[in-house]
C-alpha cells in the first residue's frame, strides 16, 4: 500500500501539522510506538513522517510490531531514513527495547472482531502483559510518558441516549469471551492508574470511539473498514443489523492528533475520550454516506450466529470529548469529509497501486 503517492493524504497530513505546531516540541526525542501498522498507529507515525520531511529538526521514530516485513512494505522508502527505526515487539514474549526511549504510545492489541472471537484469551492476555512491560521500561529508565491506547469499550453497556462521560461506567458481561477485549483493555487502564499511585510512573490513557480511515487494511473486518474497501472496489455494504446503534465515528487523522495532543499535555494519570463532536452518527448513516458519491447501494441480510459474537452489544458508544478539547484539541474532519476521503484514497490506491 502506497499511500504515500496519494496527493489527498498527504494533503490531509498537512492540515493536522498546520494546525498543530506542538508536535514540534517531540523533535530530537525518541517515540516508541506499537502496533506500528495498525489503523491508528499508522497514522500517528505518517503524521510523524511528514512533520520530519517538511521540517529541519527531526522526531525518531521507533516503529515496533510483530511482523518487521508488515512495518518496511508499509511504510517503504522511509524505514530507510536515520530518524526511522523499525522494532520487532511482540507483547506476548521477552523483548529487548531500544536504548533512550523518551515516550510511547503503546497501540497493539487485537482490536478486529473476528480475530477477538476466534482468540479471546490471547486477546486479553496482551492487552495487560503488553502494557506492564512497557510500564516496567518507563518506570525503570525514566521515560517522560506513556500513553496508552485503550476502548470506548471499557465503559460497558450504557443506557443513555447522551455521549458518555468520563467515569461514566455500565455494566460488562464478565462471562462472555466477546467481552475479552473490554475487560482486557480495562485491565490495562487500571494497571497505569497502579503504577503511577505506587511508582510514580507517568502514564495517560486515552480512549478512541470508533476510527476510520485509509490506514485501515483490507480484510479489517470493522464495518467502517470493511465497508469503504467495499464501495471503494463498486461493491454495495451489506449490513446485518438495522443500523440504529451510535457510534462516535472519528477519522484516523483526527485521531492521530488526539493521541500527540495527550501525549504532550494529557494530566498524569488521566483519561481522554477521542471523539469528534461533528462525528456522531448511527452505523445506518455511516452507510448512506459512503453511497452517497457512488454507485453502490444499501443491503442486508441476517446475521450468523458466528456473526453475532463479534457485535459490539453497546446501543450507543457516542463519546463526550470535553475534556480532550479544553486541552485544546480539535477536530478538523467531519463525517462527511473524512469518509469520503477514505473512500477516494483507498480507491486510488487500488486502482493505481
Amino acid at each position: 500500500m502506497n499511500i504515500y503517492k496519494n496527493e489527498l493524504w498527504i494533503n490531509d497530513l498537512d492540515v493536522i501539522i498546520g494546525r498543530f505546531p506542538e508536535i514540534a516540541k517531540f523533535e530530537n526525542h525518541n517515540i516508541f510506538i506499537t502496533g506500528a501498522t495498525g489503523l491508528i498507529c499508522s497514522a500517528v507515525i505518517d503524521v510523524l513522517i511528514r512533520w520530519n520531511e517538511t521540517h529541519e529538526k527531526n522526531i525518531n521514530i521507533y516503529a515496533a510490531g510483530r511482523n518487521i516485513k508488515n512495518i518496511t512494505n508499509r511504510f517503504g522508502l522511509y524505514c530507510k531514513c536515520s530518524y526511522f527505526h523499525v522494532v520487532e515487539y511482540d507483547s506476548t514474549k521477552n523483548i529487548i527495547m531500544p536504548n533512550k526511549i523518551d515516550y510511547i504510545i503503546h497501540g497493539a492489541s487485537n482490536a478486529s472482531p473476528n480475530i477477538i472471537i476466534k482468540e479471546p484469551v490471547e486477546t486479553l492476555m496482551s492487552n495487560i502483559f503488553g502494557v506492564k512491560k512497557l510500564l516496567d521500561y518507563v518506570r525503570d529508565n525514566k521515560a517522560k510518558r506513556l500513553l496508552l491506547i485503550s476502548s470506548s469499550e471499557v465503559y460497558g453497556e450504557n443506557k443513555s441516549s447522551n455521549p458518555i462521560r468520563i467515569n461514566n461506567y455500565g455494566g460488562i458481561d464478565v462471562l462472555n469471551p466477546r467481552n475479552a477485549y473490554s475487560i482486557g483493555k480495562c485491565a490495562a487502564e487500571t494497571l497505569c492508574a497502579s503504577y503511577y499511585d505506587e511508582y510514580g510512573t507517568d502514564s495517560v490513557i486515552v480512549r478512541p470511539g470508533h476510527i476510520y480511515g485509509p490506514t485501515a487494511r483490507e480484510g479489517d473486518m470493522r464495518v467502517s473498514s470493511l465497508w469503504a474497501y467495499d464501495v471503494a472496489r463498486g461493491r454495495d455494504i451489506i449490513m446485518k443489523s438495522d443500523g440504529q446503534q451510535i457510534r462516535s465515528y472519528c477519522y484516523c487523522l483526527d485521531c492521530a492528533s488526539a493521541i500527540l495532543k495527550v501525549l504532550l499535555d494529557g494530566k498524569k494519570g488521566s483519561a481522554y475520550n477521542i471523539s469528534n463532536p461533528d462525528s456522531i452518527i448511527s452505523i445506518r448513516r455511516l452507510a448512506e454516506i459512503m453511497t452517497l458519491q457512488t454507485a453502490s447501494n444499501i443491503s442486508y441480510e441476517i446475521p450468523s450466529s458466528d456473526e453475532k459474537k463479534g457485535f459490539n452489544p453497546m446501543a450507543n458508544s457516542s463519546l463526550d470529548s470535553s475534556e480532550l478539547i479544553e486541552i485544546g484539541w480539535e477536530g478538523l474532519f467531519d463525517a462527511i469529509t473524512g469518509v469520503n476521503h477514505t473512500v477516494e484514497i483507498i480507491k486510488n490506491i487500488i486502482n493505481n497501486g
